[in-house]
């Protein structure tokens, strides 16, 4: 009898071990959930905030909670690249990536990375990369920053035709955007086009845009006109 017994109580326990390893288990994951989803609004809000440094720590305790969540080395990175730690920041949108190759923000933040410590090589391909994925989206998400950056990268590798292509996106989406008109002026300047350069420059002037000096003296010279 007390062997039937015993046996009794060992088929119940094996039963409810296991329940109550399930139940804690989806406790303990409902939990980290509920945490992750703390650090990552706490962070968001210290962002907005600009208090970067609560921001990324809030972002690093995301990750410490949901290491397989592509958007908190998103985020971080994104504020790593605000407080001019570029290595940190192309090392979380490597690891974002990685996580999730087919988002196309986290290339184009990288390339800001990448553009901010002058990769111009790296700044092409991720743009090239995050344009692809998403090419419908680059007005809305990327603005003329993608192909602002991009053009600048072009220009100082002396492609100066695909610079120019760029610049030309970038005024489509923004006719206002003095600063673009002056570099893809930079740019019809080396490929000795100056009436076209003059043309962009005079409309950054309009637009409020300094010429730096040094550049308009160069033009004058090489166009044998003032204006």
């Amino acid at each position: 009898m007390r062997n039937k017994l015993c046996k009794r109580l060992m088929v119940i326990w094996i039963i409810i071990i296991p329940m109550l390893f399930s139940c804690a288990s989806t406790q303990q994951k409902q939990s980290e959930s509920k945490d992750a989803k703390t650090y990552d609004l706490l962070g968001i809000s210290h962002f907005q905030k600009r208090d970067y440094d609560q921001a990324i720590y809030y972002f690093t305790k995301w990750i410490g909670t949901d290491p397989k969540e592509p958007q908190a080395y998103n985020w971080r990175g994104i504020v790593y690249n605000l407080t001019g730690q570029y290595d940190r920041a192309i090392s979380d949108f490597t690891k974002a990536i990685e996580m999730d190759p087919n988002i196309g923000i986290f290339y184009g933040n990288r390339a800001i990375a990448f553009f901010l410590k002058e990769q111009y090589d790296l700044v092409i391909l991720d743009y090239n990369k995050a344009i692809e994925i998403d090419p419908n989206a680059i007005d809305q998400k990327y603005g003329i920053r993608a192909y602002f950056n991009r053009g600048i990268s072009h220009t100082d590798k002396g492609e100066y035709d695909l610079a120019i292509s760029d610049f030309s996106k970038a005024i489509n989406i923004n006719p206002k955007y003095a600063e673009v008109y002056y570099n893809r002026g930079r740019s019809y300047y080396f490929k000795k086009e100056y009436n076209k350069s003059w043309e962009d420059i005079k409309k950054a002037q309009a637009l409020g845009y300094k010429i730096p000096p040094e550049f308009l003296k160069e033009l004058r010279k090489a166009s044998g006109r003032e204006n």
